[in-house]
């Protein structure tokens, strides 16, 4: 099985255009997953920044932006790019992934350099650094082929407050788990995966199925320590379909990693 770092590669074309391949390993039910459609964006991204400035080295997403026009399938992509600012702290470039001639994917990313500094603030919600001994190792779950992401993660959610386990509703829409990739340690750019990690939180709601992402927005704040990513994701409200999705990522050495929001559908309940 190829490691994300494999699985997530562009290939430059020369010109400011890349390609790249949707594997079936990374997806839920038959669509790419939304964090690693965000994953490839930013690479393309960070390339062309780099490759605008002999010399450039380090340069790493900062913000990743993306309207999710149409779900792509299985197979081969197109990338192009197209940068809208240069500057000496940050590179804003347009990134589009086109499959068939169509525009799936459109994002904005802002390219610079990841702080390693102490932050001189931080408010961070309080999630163990291991997962419990009694979390949910969700390549157990695998049912019907839908989560296939467990055999390229390792992903593990706290049974605490998720009430639909066990057919429960009423339970506040947050939820913990913790991820790492398989085979190598994570980077910034599997944060953008573990930032959107998380099954919908509508789920303790009774709300089951498809949730598409229409919009999703990542900062990443630091680059992550070896070991595991915990992650919360919580909600501020759903509006019929509508509904928010507010994830922190937390490396293992207790620093903010990422943060993401997204706005998604949800079945009717």
């Amino acid at each position: 099985m190829p490691t994300f770092t494999a699985a997530s590669a562009v290939r430059s074309l020369g010109d400011g255009t890349y390609t790249a391949s949707l594997p079936a390993e990374w997806t839920v039910g038959p669509k790419p997953h939304g964090g690693f459609l965000l994953v490839l964006a930013a690479r393309a991204a960070t390339r062309t920044a780099t490759d605008a400035v002999p010399g450039t080295e380090g340069l790493a997403p900062l913000a990743v932006s993306s309207q999710f026009l149409r779900a792509p399938e299985v197979g081969p992509v197109l990338l192009r790019t197209e940068i809208r600012k240069s500057g000496r702290t940050a590179t804003v470039v347009s990134a589009t992934i086109e499959q068939r001639g169509r525009s799936c994917v459109e994002s904005v990313v802002t390219v610079g350099h990841l702080p390693d500094q102490t932050p001189d603030y931080a408010d961070l919600p309080s999630i163990p650094a291991e997962p419990p001994a009694d979390s949910i190792d969700l390549s157990t779950m695998e049912s019907g082929g839908v989560y296939k992401l467990g055999a390229v993660c390792d992903v593990r959610l706290d049974q605490q407050g998720a009430g639909f386990l066990t057919g429960r509703t009423g339970d506040p829409l947050v939820l913990r788990l913790w991820v790492r990739p398989k085979g190598e340690r994570p980077d910034p750019y599997f944060a953008l995966v573990a930032g959107d990690i998380s099954m919908p939180v509508t789920f303790n709601l009774g709300r089951f199925g498809w949730s598409p992402t229409v919009q999703l927005t990542a900062l990443l704040r630091a680059n992550p320590a070896p070991g595991w990513l915990r992650v919360q994701v919580s909600c501020s409200a759903v509006h019929g379909q509508w509904f928010d999705e507010d994830a922190v990522v937390v490396d293992s050495a207790g620093r903010l990693i990422c943060q993401s929001r997204q706005l998604a559908l949800t079945p009717a309940g």
